[in-house]
């Protein structure tokens, strides 16, 4: 099925109203879903010059993901939520390809992501592979540096 035939919208959010699908999708599958607050959920790179992949189903945001600049050639890819009545239907690999398509589109040659331990195999599965095996503390996940070259 097509995008179009399934109902699904892809939204680069670039204003705020389109941001805010974007926070709607966090609040209810990482703040409410694991407990995580607020504050460490929303940080200092949702902000001006962040990039936002909003997914919608018939208006209704379901997925997203985030991306900022860490160099010039360089950008980290997180805050990948699909609500849960959304999983398993390959939805946060659309999700994060479109972030890597605009992502490259904007000049970036490199997207590096910190993954929870058991999201590994998903990245693995879009070609990212691992920085090194150092397991890091993120918020109250375990998580696994890795990063994929995008094409010239």
């Amino acid at each position: 099925m097509t995008q179009e035939e399934t109902g699904i919208e892809v939204l680069r959010a670039e204003e705020e109203w389109q941001r805010a699908g974007a926070y709607s999708v966090r609040i209810q599958g990482m703040n409410r879903q694991y407990h995580i607050s607020l504050r460490e959920e929303f940080d200092e790179h949702d902000c001006e010059g962040t990039k936002y992949i909003v997914l919608l189903d018939d208006g209704y945001p379901f997925a997203t993901c985030r991306f900022y600049e860490t160099g010039p050639r360089s950008a980290v890819l997180g805050r990948v939520v699909v609500l849960p009545e959304y999983r398993g239907k390959e939805l946060g690999r659309l999700t994060v390809t479109e972030a890597e398509k605009w992502a490259g589109e904007l000049g970036y040659r490199e997207i590096v992501i910190d993954s929870r331990v058991e999201a590994v195999r998903f990245y693995e599965k879009l070609g990212y592979s691992h920085v090194d095996d150092t397991i890091v503390k993120s918020g109250n996940f375990d998580c696994i540096r890795m990063h994929k070259l995008l094409p010239e």
